[in-house]
């Protein structure tokens, strides 16, 4: 099967990416941590393939997912993680949203982000 067949699949567990819903690489684009031009180069896996980031989804959609270790939020900073949950929330929520439409790849992310990436393309700014 030629590669362009296969379609997404997880660096992580192998399996296939079939649902924007369940990619760690367009959640991370939606809330603007991955840079447009990166997405056709960077490797995908499901968001719980990636409970670092998964931890911090809360939403009644998505069963909540637990990190042992270093980089548990019940071990990180309350300000931080109230924050960093707010965000992947709303980028989670946003990809549900987002499924199944017809709206421009340039659409998809969260409205704050759209606007920072306008600026970026027209004054060279952060």
């Amino acid at each position: 099967m030629a590669k362009c067949d296969e379609g997404y699949l997880c660096d992580v567990c192998g399996e296939d990416v079939a649902q924007v819903t369940d990619s760690q690489l367009y959640l991370q684009y939606v809330i603007g941590e991955l840079d447009p031009e990166l997405l056709h180069t960077t490797a995908e896996r499901h968001i719980r393939c990636n409970p670092v980031i998964a931890q911090f989804i809360v939403d009644p959609e998505f069963t909540p997912v637990q990190v042992d270790g270093d980089f548990d939020k019940r071990n990180l900073d309350a300000d931080f993680v109230k924050e960093r949950e707010l965000l992947v929330t709303r980028g989670f929520q946003r990809l549900r949203e987002i499924s199944g439409s017809d709206l421009s790849i340039l659409e998809y992310p969260l409205p704050e982000v759209i606007e920072q990436l306008k600026r970026q393309a027209t004054d060279g700014t952060p």
